[in-house]
């Protein structure tokens, strides 16, 4: 049986993964708009991903007796000024998301509730992924520049991850 606190606090964090699905949505159709389909693409399996990772937090909390409590979902920004601002923002989100599965395994380790520090091991080990993915997106964006031709590759290049077995 999950601890009160921590019950509340995995809802929580399954709200923040269907928020990170609809601001990858959000992404997508920015990205559609400016005629870059790889980088659409990219943010559209990059919402799948999330809602899949919120079904795993609402499975976990019915799993261990807890009862899932689904609030409302935030509007996502709709406008960025560049896909390098998407990307960019899409790094800050991520350090978020971060941060709030480290709150929650330290509670897990606080609580000595080991089945959901082992839960949640898979979505430390995630975050680092995460991070690492969108922060190589910056890096890659920021050095492209205005350069129509590095844009169109790189934009090519996000178009070709598949989902679950492409990149993270």
């Amino acid at each position: 049986m999950l601890n009160p606190e921590l019950e509340a606090a995995l809802n929580v964090q399954l709200g923040a993964e269907l928020y990170s699905s609809h601001l990858y949505l959000a992404m997508s159709a920015y990205c559609e708009s400016v005629n870059l389909p790889g980088a659409a693409s990219w943010f559209r399996l990059q919402a799948d991903e999330e809602r899949e990772h919120g079904l795993k937090f609402f499975t976990y909390i019915a799993d261990r007796g807890g009862r899932v409590s689904l609030g409302p979902i935030g509007a996502p920004a709709t406008q960025f000024a560049t896909a390098l601002d998407a990307f960019e923002q899409t790094l800050l989100h991520e350090r978020e998301v971060t941060a709030g599965i480290d709150r929650l395994y330290g509670m897990a380790v606080a609580q000595g509730d080991y089945a959901s520090q082992a839960f949640l091991q898979w979505f430390v080990q995630e975050q680092v992924e995460e991070e690492k993915s969108a922060t190589e997106i910056v890096q890659t964006l920021a050095t492209v520049g205005d350069n129509p031709a590095g844009l169109y590759m790189l934009d090519r290049e996000l178009g070709a991850r598949r989902s679950e077995g492409g990149e993270g």
